[in-house]
């Protein structure tokens, strides 16, 4: 059970600074300083993985590398790496989305400088951290080398001793690329320095993160590629049957994410090491740990590979609490939130329950039932459980409210959580989620500053720009914001 306490989502993309991305910087400090400010005891965050494709940090190629692009330029400057005109070079004068296309041009052209100009002791501690980190590092290393010289996916590289990990083939390409290898260590190397520097930072000035773990990886992953019988893949190494979701709250026609299935029968046989090793990563990472699609454990959506829409998929039996068990056996300490929403069977719902895990409530979906049953509204929630204002997948709570609600949902809203006008929508919500029962409250920044729909971070079922690249301006962090939050974390009991 969490203490009474609230926090704030905000991803490290969404941070602002001038070089096109939140970075792990000054600006992540500053948040980290209103946070502390305004009484919170959260930061979460989502996952801090390499993104994949559109841009989606649930679709990452590795389930235990972290994004280069969030490596702050500024610290590698202080560190004599780079100069003041590259500084200068990567800035990108839009501080309200993230350029995508602007770093994928000239992100990795610029830390293969700073790469360049590493002394003999910073490479030999490179080195040190490559060893440190065998596990995983050198073949991820190794996969990105590969991925960038073929420019294909792994399972279309020309060299079938490669796709399928022959010992001559693997060999033969970490000879041809070692320099590669030692600068994605590099990259990884950064990233692990700069960001528990930042979170050494956060958790002095007591807030503690709570990151996010996806349940998939990609088909084009490192961690396909080593493992492929822990997936469902065939002997090309193509996806035979793909994850998803059926029609629910957020799509008419389900979702066709295009991961490939775990094959369970292979996790079991080897003791769910794959699993509790991603934990073990993860909880060097965050304080807490968000489990993304949680219910997936029990029973999750099987899509055929060919298949034209999700609603040809079928639900399927998932290890449930074998794997619960293990997880609590081998990592004790680990703290877990249930990412539990969706509709739900039966079935999933025990799971939930026998896991003993905190679920989540969001308060922006609690006005669908016109009825007043919503296990979301404040005063039907149980304290061992996370509210919301909302997530990274809904709509910001002004868009809801002016745009996605019926106006006898409105209406509804309205009356329960006493909203008005004058004090602000928005502040009407968060007053709402943190008066209720649940131990902990979360609102994503965005609900804090009541932005409407140009704001939401991702749209389910949707790829473009518009996703996962709403940045918010360095003038939010301020006083007058700092001190409202503050105030009603103390009247609602949440300051501690």
């Amino acid at each position: 059970m969490f203490p009474r306490s609230s926090g704030i989502l905000l991803h490290l993309t969404s941070l602002p600074g001038p070089y096109g991305i939140g970075t792990m910087g000054r600006y992540a400090k500053g948040f980290v300083d209103f946070l502390q400010q305004s009484g919170q005891s959260y930061w979460q965050i989502l996952p801090l993985v390499v993104t994949g494709e559109g841009n989606s940090p649930y679709m990452s190629t590795s389930s235990a590398a972290g994004n280069p692009w969030l490596i702050d330029l500024e610290l590698l400057f202080d560190d004599g790496l780079l100069t003041q005109e590259e500084l200068a070079s990567a800035q990108k004068d839009n501080p309200d989305r993230v350029d995508f296309d602007f770093l994928a041009e000239t992100r990795i052209p610029l830390l293969a400088k700073a790469f360049s100009r590493l002394n003999e002791q910073q490479l030999a501690e490179v080195e040190a951290f490559l060893e440190q980190q065998k596990d995983w590092l050198p073949d991820y290393a190794l996969f990105m080398a590969c991925h960038e010289y073929f420019g294909l996916p792994f399972y279309d590289w020309p060299d079938q001793g490669l796709v399928h990990r022959t010992k001559s083939a693997l060999t033969r390409y970490r000879k041809k690329f070692k320099q590669e290898i030692r600068f994605h260590a590099f990259l990884q190397y950064t990233f692990f320095h700069q960001w528990h520097a930042l979170k050494d930072y956060a958790n002095q000035n007591g807030i503690q993160i709570i990151g996010d773990i996806p349940f998939y990886v990609s088909g084009d992953s490192v961690d396909v590629w080593v493992h492929p019988e822990l997936f469902q893949v065939g002997q090309d190494c193509h996806a035979k049957l793909m994850a998803g979701v059926p029609p629910d709250l957020f799509t008419d026609e389900g979702q066709f994410w295009g991961n490939p299935l775990y094959n369970w029968d292979a996790h079991e046989k080897n003791g769910y090491q794959w699993w509790c090793n991603r934990i073990r990563q993860s909880m060097m990472f965050y304080d807490v740990i968000r489990i993304d699609h949680f219910r997936g454990f029990d029973s999750y959506w099987e899509i055929p590979a060919e298949a034209e829409s999700a609603k040809e998929g079928c639900w399927r039996e998932g290890p449930g609490m074998k794997l619960m068990d293990t997880i609590r056996k081998e990592l004790p300490n680990a703290v877990f939130i249930a990412e539990d929403l969706g509709d739900l069977t039966p079935s999933a719902y025990q799971f939930i329950r026998d896991s003993k895990l905190p679920g989540m409530r969001v308060l922006v979906d609690a006005f669908n039932d016109m009825n007043g049953n919503s296990s979301f509204l404040p005063h039907r929630c149980v304290p061992d459980s996370v509210m919301y204002t909302g997530t990274h997948d809904t709509p910001t709570f002004m868009e809801w409210f002016g745009t996605k609600a019926s106006y006898e949902q409105r209406i509804y809203a309205k009356d329960y959580l006493r909203l008005a006008e004058d004090v602000g929508y928005s502040w009407g919500v968060i007053a709402g989620a943190w008066s209720s029962v649940c131990a902990l409250a979360i609102a994503p920044f965005q609900d804090v500053l009541g932005l409407g729909g140009d704001a939401r971070m991702n749209t389910p079922g949707t790829v473009g720009p518009q996703n996962w690249s709403w940045r918010v301006r360095k003038e939010a962090f301020n006083a007058e914001v700092a001190s409202r939050l503050s105030r009603l974390t103390w009247l609602y009991g949440r300051r501690h």
